[in-house]
């Protein structure tokens, strides 16, 4: 008898996939290194060819660091016929499980790889970066060159991250993709949620929908709480007009519009660069750095 059963959909789940530059030849490359940023929720692989972005895989972190690091590689490099591990100079590994990327040359923190990053994918002129990660957020104050001048993180709980916005979106039934948009159709802002906390905001949510909410007003409170939280935390650092976002939540204009209204001012958003990639191409540029010092 065939099953009839439906697969569960997974709301939350961001896009995931691999690519490479069809416009360049990786044997002719000089130097090949690679970025792996293994975070709690999503980790990328970034190859970068003397210094430029190559090809990458994007896929959901497991519970194991180690088969993370490994199957995001794989599948970085299944989008180049041909290239193996051996053909790549230097690894770097980033993010929650850095030091267990178990072909890495060397770990770096998460903070200084988006950093570079960032200044990778928006140019010199970025001075704030905002990273909003699945457990974290982290604002970082960086100069022309991409290296950091100071930074805030907050990894007390999943409250005002990208987990966090799982968690709702999947509550709501609500593709994380579409939550930002959908936030906007609303004839009124409403009031923000009174938490971000997941446990009492899941709560809060279903007893607004109760009352007579509709989906998209409860998202607009919700990303309407985030922005202000996220606000709440940059400005204890020296915010420049010249911000930038990164990971996941940057694809999010419920969030980022809200947040704009916040900071009095418009967020870089000009890169055609996927804003999730910033770590692992942060470390990849470490990378090639450090393989052409080891060869001086």
């Amino acid at each position: 008898m065939a099953n009839t059963e439906e697969k569960a959909v997974e709301y939350w789940r961001w896009d995931e996939g691999n690519w490479k530059d069809p416009n360049k030849d990786w044997k002719a490359a000089k130097t090949i290194t690679c970025g792996i940023d293994v975070g709690s929720v999503s980790s990328q692989c970034a190859i970068l060819t003397d210094g430029e972005l190559f090809a990458y895989g994007n896929t959901r972190s497991g519970y194991n660091s180690r088969e993370s690091a490994n199957n995001v590689l794989k599948l970085a490099l299944d989008a180049v016929p041909g290239m193996k591990l051996e053909d790549i100079h230097f690894v770097v590994g980033t993010g929650y499980g850095r030091v267990r990327v178990p072909f890495a040359h060397r770990a770096i923190t998460e903070i200084a790889c988006h950093a570079r990053g960032a200044n990778y994918m928006y140019g010199p002129k970025v001075r704030t970066v905002m990273d909003m990660g699945g457990q974290d957020l982290k604002a970082i104050s960086v100069d022309e060159q991409g290296k950091v001048l100071n930074f805030i993180m907050n990894e007390k709980c999943a409250a005002g991250t990208g987990r966090g916005m799982e968690v709702i979106a999947d509550l709501l039934k609500v593709p994380i993709g579409q939550v930002g948009a959908l936030s906007f159709e609303v004839d009124e802002e409403p009031p923000p949620v009174s938490t971000t906390c997941v446990v009492f905001a899941k709560s809060e949510a279903v007893g607004l929908l109760k009352s007579g909410w509709t989906v998209p007003k409860v998202l607009a409170a919700y990303c309407s709480a985030m922005a202000h939280r996220i606000y709440s935390q940059v400005k204890a650092i020296d915010i420049q007009r010249e911000f930038v976002i990164t990971g996941g939540s940057a694809k999010n204009i419920g969030i980022v519009r809200r947040l704009e209204k916040e900071l009095g001012f418009e967020i870089y958003k000009d890169t055609t660069v996927d804003t999730q990639l910033a770590g692992a191409i942060g470390a990849a540029l470490f990378g090639k750095a450090l393989y052409e010092k080891s060869k001086k």
